[in-house]
């Protein structure tokens, strides 16, 4: 009689995991979402997703100065970006300004330096109010299969033989190209260089809201597939 009230008072007895198949198999009792818990998760995966799809473009044009005497522009960069690399110098206390390049795209192979990005990209600065005497061409002479990490090797040779050692940089690119640009020349230059960037906004799309605009629509998702292979997936030669 006190076995059978002291079961009832406490329930049912727990039992035991139903085995089949030699104790191959145990059927145990599990939690799994309900159907509310599923509407939930769905809606809060959807708010994330929504805050990364609207703040990419900030995650990508990340501008972040470093205390630095030596300005860097990538080559390919348009007008817009040049005249923002002009601001930086004539504000800065920059001492040389190096432009960084491949052949230019749609060439195929090296030809000459004044067909390179570093050369054209020295034509723009001048146009944009640096003068000459402070512009340094860095042109990569060969076509790498990534352009920006074989850049960054060519200005991190040069600097080997010229028996610079610079303790920053900082560099100049188009917005959504900043975080990758970033991430890339500190692979190159090394550890011991501090790298600072500064994202030059296109004017022609609304940052804010990027997705509105084909031209914003090209960078970005084209800019964080590259930032994700630079980040993820890129092994950089040895």
């Amino acid at each position: 009689m006190k076995a059978t009230e002291t079961t009832s008072l406490s329930g049912p007895a727990a039992q035991p995991p139903r085995k089949k198949f030699f104790g191959l198999f145990n059927k145990k009792e599990r939690w799994r979402l309900s159907w509310r818990g599923v509407c939930v998760t769905f809606i809060i995966a959807l708010l994330i997703g929504r805050s990364l799809f609207v703040n990419v473009h900030s995650l990508l044009a990340v501008t972040h100065r470093e205390d630095a005497h030596y300005l860097v522009v990538e080559g390919w960069v348009h007008l817009f970006a040049a005249r923002v690399a002009a601001t930086e110098f004539q504000t800065g206390k920059y001492q040389k300004v190096f432009i960084t390049g491949l052949p230019v795209e749609g060439n195929g192979e090296y030809g000459s330096d004044s067909d390179t990005e570093a050369w054209v990209g020295a034509g723009l600065l001048r146009q944009a109010g640096i003068p000459e005497d402070y512009l340094q061409r860095v042109p990569r002479r060969k076509v790498d299969r990534d352009r920006t990490y074989g850049s960054a090797l060519a200005l991190r040779v040069w600097f080997q033989e010229q028996g610079i050692h610079p303790q920053a940089v900082n560099i100049v690119t188009e917005a959504p190209h900043a975080r990758r640009t970033q991430l890339l020349f500190q692979k190159a230059l090394g550890p011991d260089v501090k790298v600072g960037i500064i994202a030059a906004q296109n004017p022609d799309y609304d940052p804010q809201h990027w997705w509105r605009y084909s031209e914003g629509v090209r960078e970005v998702i084209g800019e964080t597939t590259a930032w994700l292979y630079a980040e993820f997936i890129f092994r950089p030669e040895k």
